[in-house]
């Protein structure tokens, strides 16, 4: 890049500088020099007047004092003026004793009794001493022939009162001038040391702000402004700034839209706005770490916060709610895929059985072989659609059945299952049954009797949901926190999160005014219950099979939908379409 022209060099030199740190210290300069001249000049003006004043009162303090000395008095009403006469020698001694210019006596017919200037006794004064001589004291500034002086006079009074003269004191104007200009260059001084240190106040306060601004120009602060802006509103991630006390003073717009808030969120307390739940929890920093996964709405974000150098922090967030789908999604069919392995493991089983039964000439045992098959998983599906109406929720219970009977796990509906065919929201529902039987299944497989029961049942418009599992159960002390987002036992899965599935039951149910709980089960194992008010729909029709809600306990069958050994291969399809109907999560 070639160097700009000299002149543009020269003009960039001479004008007014670009940096911040540099207009603010010739701008702080600058008030300090004005304030400093200014004060100064305010401070002369009346000095000069006071001084003035201060000269007067002395002349006038010396008239008074030598008015009041009686011989002055007897001597002017006894002798005529004269040079050598008591009078000019009594005023000469106070004059000569108080440095006054000028200590004049004076007759009423304003002749002069006493001067500095022996040939001006017997002449008349050259200025009215009409006021004195009328009884009144008298301070000014005036010239005669001695010049210019700072003057005082009184009247001059016998022992009875009566007025008999006057006595004129001056103070040499040049004095007064003097003392003025004396201290003019301590005034200086006190103002060129005021000036330093203000200038070097400002230096420093500049240089902090050079620090603070990292010497940017205000035009290069403004771009930046700009460019912070838009980025903030640009970007695809969700940016929330705190300051020290916990409130919000940023929130860009994908911020907004993850959280669910407005504009006027921002300058608000965080906890005021998102209210108390992990969410909070993880912006405020009471929950520490890295990608912090916590769940919105129905929205799953990926948090991080870094705090700031005055104590507030910016948070940053990401919607994973359709990475963490797609992972559950890829769970779910590497576990199909593990299924449909062993199917066809079995399959190829069962087909060598066949073909051994065919080429022994057992062609009836043969029949029966493949009746039996076939009508297990029939009699399989017919059982949970007898109980469950709900298309979409029916599939994902065969679905889930098929892939129990793979992993050794009996799954079976729990006495008294009606759920009829008038759900608000079926998605949602089997999202909480998907994720509640994935964790029953994954706490029971792997033991010997294993068992996985599920029971739906209608009360009024109320859904009550339970799964009850064998497995190892949940300990009392973590029978809260398995709902929180993040928390669980089991290893990473492909995606890299867990944590999620229980979290987002809760969500659910309690998005709808229902609530989840977990507890013991009576012969070992947990039981989830999940109560769903305002789940099914208001009808005056009579559902299908609600006849069998009529049947005893005694005779609704209790034996499992499905068992290890009753699957016929084949059923991959329909199990898959099932089990990536919903999110589905894992925390036991």
């Amino acid at each position: 890049m070639s160097a700009p022209p000299p002149t543009a060099r020269r003009a960039r030199r001479l004008g007014w500088p670009q940096r911040v740190f540099s207009q603010v210290l010739l701008m702080q300069l600058a008030i300090a020099t004005g304030v400093t001249v200014l004060a100064t000049g305010l401070f002369l003006a009346p000095l000069s007047a006071q001084l003035d004043d201060q000269a007067m009162r002395r002349a006038l303090a010396i008239a008074q004092s030598t008015a009041a000395q009686p011989q002055i008095t007897d001597s002017l009403l006894a002798t005529d003026p004269s040079p050598t006469g008591p009078v000019q020698s009594a005023a000469e001694r106070v004059r000569r004793a108080t440095g006054a210019e000028y200590v004049v006596v004076m007759d009423r017919r304003g002749v002069r009794w006493s001067h500095t200037d022996a040939d001006e006794v017997g002449k008349v004064v050259s200025t009215d001493p009409s006021d004195a001589l009328a009884g009144r004291n008298v301070m000014e500034i005036d010239s005669g022939t001695l010049g210019r002086s700072a003057r005082g006079k009184v009247p001059l009074r016998d022992e009875a009162q009566h007025i008999v003269g006057a006595v004129s004191v001056g103070i040499a104007y040049d004095s007064v001038r003097a003392r003025l200009l004396a201290a003019i260059p301590g005034l200086f001084a006190y103002a060129g040391g005021a000036l330093a240190v203000g200038a070097l106040a400002a230096y420093l306060i500049s240089r902090r702000l050079q620090r603070q601004t990292h010497d940017l120009a205000f035009s290069d602060i403004s771009a930046l402004l700009t460019e912070r802006e838009a980025m903030l509103h640009g970007i695809r991630e969700g940016v929330v700034a705190l300051d020290r006390t916990g409130r919000i003073r940023l929130l860009n717009d994908e911020a907004q839209r993850l959280l669910g808030l407005g504009p006027d969120a921002a300058g608000r307390p965080l906890d005021s706005v998102l209210g108390a739940g992990r969410t909070a929890d993880v912006l405020a920093g009471r929950v520490l770490g890295d990608d912090l996964l916590t769940v919105q709405g129905n929205r799953v974000l990926l948090a991080n916060r870094m705090p700031t150098d005055d104590g507030g922090a910016v948070a940053t967030l990401r919607d994973r709610t359709e990475l963490e789908r797609l992972g559950r999604e890829l769970d779910s069919t590497r576990g199909l895929i593990d299924a449909l392995r062993a199917q066809d493991h079995e399959h190829a089983n069962r087909m060598h059985t066949l073909l051994g039964l065919l080429e022994l000439d057992m062609h009836e045992d043969a029949m029966e072989y493949v009746t039996e098959v076939v009508g297990v998983h029939r009699a399989t599906a017919e059982q949970v659609t007898e109980k469950v109406h709900d298309p979409l929720l029916a599939a994902l219970l065969v679905g889930k059945a098929t892939v129990a009977a793979e992993r050794g796990v009996a799954l079976r509906m729990a006495p008294g299952t009606l759920l009829p065919d008038r759900l608000v929201d079926p998605r949602g529902l089997v999202t909480v049954v998907g994720n509640l039987v994935d964790n029953a299944l994954d706490a029971a497989a792997g033991a010997d009797g294993a068992l996985v029961e599920v029971g739906l049942r209608a009360e009024g418009r109320t859904v009550v949901l339970r799964v009850r599992d064998s497995g190892p159960g949940v300990p009392p002390e973590q029978r809260e926190s398995i709902f929180t987002e993040g928390w669980s036992t089991k290893e990473l899965p492909a995606h890299g999160k867990r944590g999620l599935g229980l979290a987002l039951v809760r969500r659910l149910a309690e998005r709808q005014g229902g609530s989840v709980t977990v507890d013991g089960a009576a012969d070992g194992g947990a039981e989830f219950t999940v109560v769903l008010p305002e789940a099914l729909a208001d009808t005056d029709l009579t559902e299908p099979g609600l006849a069998e809600a009529d049947l005893t306990e005694a005779e609704v069958p209790e034996s499992d939908v499905t068992g290890p050994s009753t699957t016929e291969p084949g059923t991959a399809g329909p199990e898959m379409t099932a089990s990536n109907t919903g999110i589905t999560g894992e925390t036991q």
